[in-house]
């Protein structure tokens, strides 16, 4: 038998190598192994849509390894730290793993307990997070239980995985109250530590527009320092206060624990700071990083995983060839913004080009940067596509890594 990859993490971008990598090079090239601590695999975008009953929990939820082509070893096992020099993987029990090539795609770890007070009185009763399933569930009990108050959203600190969610929560949240009637009861509050609604100018204004439309107060360069539970309030850095009767808090995020005990493998949050264009570590090789896991300036979204895996995959063909890298990740992201009223927008972008309007993927196709019910259909079809095409590795008709030119408008703000 060929080489042994070794792929830490059986999430999206975990699962997504592991089976293009079958596709692309057969179950008789190389051994291929994936690592991880559980066998949940959990439909994360489906998380937004539990706190309004508009997704069921189990139904997000199956097992790691049965979204695996047969040929891929699949190990339960949690993950003590990366040896670079010995090219080893320590797996708790003492079981060591080596390896020809290491992939490490073990997304992002939420971090609440460091932000003082957050997981303190109020944690679970009327201060929530719907970035797991339990907080999702959790929140789903808590807005059945509410008549009215202050609701804000807050995103305490950047990086987070999937950057419009909190968005998207806050513009569900306006359609839910609206929905059960009593959305003349509630102020909502939406809180960011950016300077605009977003990270891009024009996609910026178009979602401040949203929110503008909706009534939700926008409340920009916040960057959450306390929560205090029992008084309601949630307090910046810099000592503002943003009071409220029910916090939804996106939490800050780090890398994996263990990148952290493994010398040279991440930087100071635990990302694996590779290469933007070819997603390889400098000065190792044999090391790669994909999806949430990987330092990168893109968005920690599950497309881009996916776009991320087709560079890869060639990537470390040519690596084991002994040939140079010759595929370039150009940081494409590809986004639903769901904003209620059974419609959605839609965001395609890259390192250079940020989102604009137009259509996707080309000329004649969905609408980009404007709501519409076709977006909305696209959002809900996604998760068929999640399991069916994106996880074994299947190529999504006429869109492909590369960011498409044709059909945006570029424009200055």
């Amino acid at each position: 038998m060929g080489k042994h990859i070794v792929i830490l993490g059986g999430g999206t971008a975990g699962t997504v190598t592991a089976n293009r990598l079958c596709r692309t090079y057969g179950e008789r090239e190389h051994r291929i192994t994936v690592v991880d601590q559980d066998d949940d695999h959990v439909y994360q975008p489906g998380l937004l849509f539990v706190p309004f009953g508009l997704a069921q929990p189990h139904h997000l939820v199956r097992s790691r390894p049965r979204q695996l082509d047969a040929a891929v070893d699949y190990k339960q096992a949690r993950i003590e730290r990366v040896d670079l020099d010995a090219r080893t993987v320590h797996l708790a029990g003492g079981i060591r793993l080596p390896y020809d090539v290491l992939v490490v795609a073990t997304g992002t770890t939420l971090l609440p307990e460091e932000t003082e007070g957050l997981t303190g009185p109020g944690w679970g009763e009327k201060v929530f997070t719907f970035y797991d399933l339990a907080g999702a569930v959790g929140l789903r009990h808590a807005l059945e239980r509410f008549g009215g108050g202050r609701v804000v959203i807050d995103v305490a600190d950047l990086p987070v995985k999937c950057p419009v969610a909190p968005l998207e929560f806050a513009f569900l949240a306006d359609w839910h109250l609206r929905r059960c009637g009593i959305r003349d009861k509630v102020e909502l509050t939406y809180a960011t530590p950016l300077d605009a609604a977003f990270t891009k100018p024009v996609a910026a204004t178009a979602l401040s527009g949203l929110l503008k439309d909706k009534g939700i107060e926008l409340v920009t360069e916040f960057t959450l320092g306390e929560v205090d539970g029992e008084r309601g309030r949630l307090m910046s850095y810099d000592e503002r206060e943003v009071p409220f009767d029910l916090a939804v808090v996106v939490p800050l995020h780090g890398g994996a624990e263990y990148v952290g005990r493994s010398e040279g493998l991440g930087d100071e949050l635990g990302f694996v700071p590779v290469d933007p264009h070819t997603l390889q570590l400098p000065d190792r090789p044999e090391v790669f990083a994909i999806g949430d896991a990987a330092g990168l300036p893109a968005s920690k979204a599950g497309s881009v995983a996916h776009f991320e895996g087709e560079v890869l995959v060639h990537n470390i063909g040519r690596h084991l060839a002994g040939q140079p890298l010759d595929a370039s990740f150009d940081g494409h992201t590809n986004c639903f913004v769901e904003t209620g009223f059974h419609k959605a927008l839609l965001i395609d972008f890259n390192y250079d080009t940020e989102p604009l309007p137009g259509h996707f993927p080309g000329p004649v196709g969905l609408p980009l940067l404007k709501e519409s019910h076709a977006a909305h259909l696209g959002k809900l079809a996604f998760e068929w596509l999640y399991w069916h095409s994106l996880l074994p590795g299947r190529e999504l008709p006429g869109i492909g890594s590369v960011m498409p030119e044709r059909g945006k408008k570029h424009l200055s703000v």
